[in-house]
């Protein structure tokens, strides 16, 4: 015997289906607002106060080793990897040439010494010259002055003479020898007047050698004169480019990228090896151009290194801001005018200096991946 069910039983059942229902979906609606609350208060609390990004690695400036003078590699004594400190011996090249360069500069710099000692020398004695000269020239003036007497007497002689020839008192052979003596007088007042300007010009010629020597020598000493002071700065050239025949290491750090071997004959400003300063290392970090407008200098931030599996937590400040995004200093940038152009979002790179003490407590290496966030409500 079937039992049927009354109408009003069905209705019941059905009310309670109904009120099960709704109280379901009232839980459901109270628990997605609570998810929804607590997410909104994590987001305005903490989240919104943190921008983090992925694409971050760790950088430093590294240093290229090139020699500073040219020559044959005569010893390497770094390999890759190994670690160097400041001034540390990396490489020598072969410094017999360099030796000689200084050998031939110090006898350059002796013989610039003696050379002024002799300027110095020669000045009293062009004047002892000068005063010779100028000797000279007086005698020669008295010798003139001489010639010019005779030459006046000789003439007043045969003047005379001649005037008395036509009364027969005195014979054609006595005005003949006066003749005669006054061309002599002549003649040697022309080789007095040629004298005295001979002895005034290798006076002005004493004069002008000596002011010549006294230019080389004026305002100077020995140590100072412009030939020593030039000697002295190639020889201390020569030096210097002796001490750069040993390659040493700029800082400390490590070797990478060494190219040099024993023998190779290199030029000044070849690249031979690198030294990477793991010590001073920071991180690039390539965040996106909407997640910097509250990011300034200055902020904290904490990064992790895929290196140790986030097992290590750095914390670093940022230190600045890249002049443009990587794009536009890509060997070849993106052509926006072209009529296909398609917004992309960019991103500018970000310095941020690593804590030294946790650094060195878990060194870093360049290129190596890392993860950063940046705490925009610190540094104010």
């Amino acid at each position: 015997m079937t039992e049927h069910t009354s109408p009003a039983q069905t209705a019941a059942a059905e009310l309670v289906v109904k009120q099960r229902r709704n109280k379901k979906l009232a839980g459901l609606a109270g628990t997605v607002a609570v998810i929804g609350a607590a997410s909104a208060a994590y987001w305005l609390l903490y989240a919104s106060h943190y921008v983090s990004t992925d694409n971050a690695y760790a950088a430093v400036e590294v240093a290229q080793v090139t020699p500073a003078v040219g020559g044959t590699i005569l010893e390497v004594k770094v390999k890759d990897t190994q670690s160097v400190k400041q001034g540390e011996v990396l490489a020598v090249i072969d410094p017999t040439d360099a030796r000689l360069a200084l050998a031939q500069a110090e006898a350059e710099l002796g013989r610039a010494e003696r050379r002024v000692r002799a300027y110095v020398a020669n000045d009293a004695g062009l004047s002892a010259q000068i005063a010779a000269r100028v000797a000279d020239e007086q005698r020669a003036a008295a010798q003139l002055a001489a010639a010019e007497s005779d030459r006046e007497r000789a003439r007043i002689d045969y003047d005379r003479r001649n005037a008395l020839v036509a009364s027969g008192s005195v014979s054609g052979d006595e005005l003949t020898r006066a003749k005669n003596a006054l061309t002599t007088a002549e003649a040697n007042l022309a080789s007095a007047k040629a004298s005295a300007a001979q002895a005034k010009a290798t006076r002005i010629a004493a004069e002008g050698t000596r002011d010549a020597n006294a230019v080389l020598i004026r305002d100077t000493d020995e140590d100072s004169n412009p030939e020593v002071a030039l000697a002295r700065a190639k020889r201390d050239q020569a030096k210097v480019d002796l001490d750069r025949t040993v390659i040493r290491a700029p800082m400390d750090g490590v070797v990478a990228k060494r190219t040099v071997q024993i023998g190779q004959r290199v030029e000044a400003g070849a690249s031979l090896l690198s030294v990477v300063p793991v010590q001073d290392m920071y991180v690039t970090a390539n965040f996106k151009e909407v997640q910097l407008e509250q990011v300034k200098i200055g902020q904290q931030a904490t990064l992790k290194a895929d290196l140790y599996g986030g097992s290590v937590t750095y914390h670093g400040v940022v230190e600045g801001f890249a002049g443009g995004s990587g794009a536009a200093f890509a060997a070849i940038p993106a052509q926006n005018a072209t009529g296909n152009w398609i917004k992309v979002v960019q991103r500018l790179p970000v310095r941020i200096r690593l804590d030294a003490k946790e650094l060195a407590a878990h060194p870093l290496k360049v290129g190596l991946s890392m993860t950063a966030k940046i705490d925009t409500r610190s540094g104010e």
